[in-house]
């Protein structure tokens, strides 16, 4: 069973995160950059299947040198050997371009299976699955809780408001992960250790034949125009009950325009 997991580095979401006012693209240089949290429960599952079946773990990345961060974190927890697309002509691109690097790279590689969490965190997009079912002409299981491979079908419970759908689709086929599916493994020191020898693998967009035009902020078909921080909390109003206080309460939701 080879298996290929897409990993994301992130600004971590549980600090500041903004925009580079120099193109309006996520500032990344001065953040806290982590691995995509959601991407841990898709190497874990993924690790999972190794351990039932047998086969090998590839991690593959888009993203700059810094990604090597995150791309050592899969390795130390048990993947076998990563992927990593780095060039300066990918910057800005949006999820349609990113998609078109991804296939690429994934056409150069052995697959039975392509693990991914659900959303990246700095985005909250959730397309790339179906992006890269369409590209590769596979079959995509998304938002999966559960997942269950046996001989060559994938078979998921899809994570929905209501409980959950029964899916399945013929291998290879790529499956989105939500949190609810497993808990990461800790990367032991002895896996830490091991994945400064694991091999990493580095291509740049002339080693997939991808034309540097098709992709980068300039010809994304998305972008953000302006932005702004969040403004200062102002000062409340405090509402005395003379008789009257629910209509002057639904008089101000009114005027804020919540009812």
């Amino acid at each position: 069973m080879n298996i290929v997991v897409l990993v994301k580095q992130v600004p971590d979401s549980g600090g500041s995160r903004s925009l580079d006012p120099a193109d309006n693209t996520v500032a990344r240089s001065g953040a806290d950059n982590v691995i995509n949290e959601m991407d841990e429960y898709a190497i874990e599952e993924a690790l999972t299947v190794k351990e039932a079946q047998g086969g090998e773990v590839t991690v593959l990345s888009v993203g700059p040198d810094s990604a090597t961060d995150a791309i050592r974190k899969a390795l130390s927890m048990g993947a076998d050997k990563a992927v990593h697309v780095v060039d300066d002509a990918i910057h800005g691109s949006d999820a349609l371009q990113t998609s078109a690097v991804l296939a690429a790279a994934l056409q150069r590689l052995e697959y039975d299976l392509i693990l991914c969490g659900a959303e990246a965190t700095d985005s909250q997009m959730s397309v790339m699955p179906a992006l890269l079912s369409e590209r590769l002409g596979i079959p995509q299981l998304s938002g999966a809780r559960k997942l269950t491979v046996e001989g060559g079908t994938a078979k998921v419970e899809r994570q929905t408001d209501g409980g959950y759908w029964a899916l399945e689709a013929s291998l290879p086929a790529i499956v989105s992960t939500w949190d609810t599916i497993n808990e990461p493994r800790y990367p032991s020191f002895k896996g830490i250790m091991a994945a400064k020898k694991k091999p990493v693998e580095t291509l740049s967009l002339a080693d997939l034949g991808v034309d540097p035009s098709t992709v980068g902020l300039a010809g994304a078909t998305s972008q953000v125009v302006d932005f702004a921080g969040r403004p200062a909390k102002g000062e409340g109003v405090k509402v005395t009950d003379e008789g009257d206080g629910a209509e002057k309460f639904v008089g101000f939701l009114a005027e804020q325009k919540f009812v």
